[in-house]
């Protein structure tokens, strides 16, 4: 891991209750590209008995975030939107890996696929930042 992307990632996971909530683990990190990793909890599920589309895209949202930001740059969230492929359920790991797509002074696109950990896709995110320029 890049030491500047972990303690920028450190610096914001400290403050976001709500990843800290989710149970995130990061598991690979450097500017640009992120790996995170879950537990869908009971409370996590809809009536349907299947993780709230909300979780997946909050991981992803996250994943995103933490690849943006690990730049040293704050970047902010301007456009996303994800598609489902596979249910998740209770009890289940997912994974979500961000990859930057393109990047430049301004804006940054990226890519954040979610996974079980047979591999088995359960959404693919996309997302644009904008990097404000002021440095971590």
């Amino acid at each position: 891991m890049s030491k500047k992307a972990e303690r920028i990632v450190q610096t914001m996971l400290e403050n976001d209750f709500f990843s800290q909530w989710l149970g995130i683990e990061v598991k690979a990190l450097a500017p640009g590209s992120c790996l995170l990793q879950m537990v869908v909890r009971k409370e996590m599920v809809n009536g349907f008995g299947i993780a709230h589309g909300g979780i997946a895209y909050s991981l992803a949202d996250s994943a995103l975030a933490f690849a943006a930001n690990g730049h040293g740059t704050h970047s902010l969230s301007v456009e996303t939107s994800i598609a489902y492929f596979n249910k998740m359920m209770e009890g289940e790991t997912i994974l979500a890996e961000a990859t930057e797509i393109h990047r430049s002074p301004k804006l940054a696109k990226y890519q954040v696929e979610v996974f079980s950990l047979s591999g088995e896709k359960k959404a693919l995110f996309s997302g644009l930042v904008y990097r404000t320029g002021k440095e971590w």
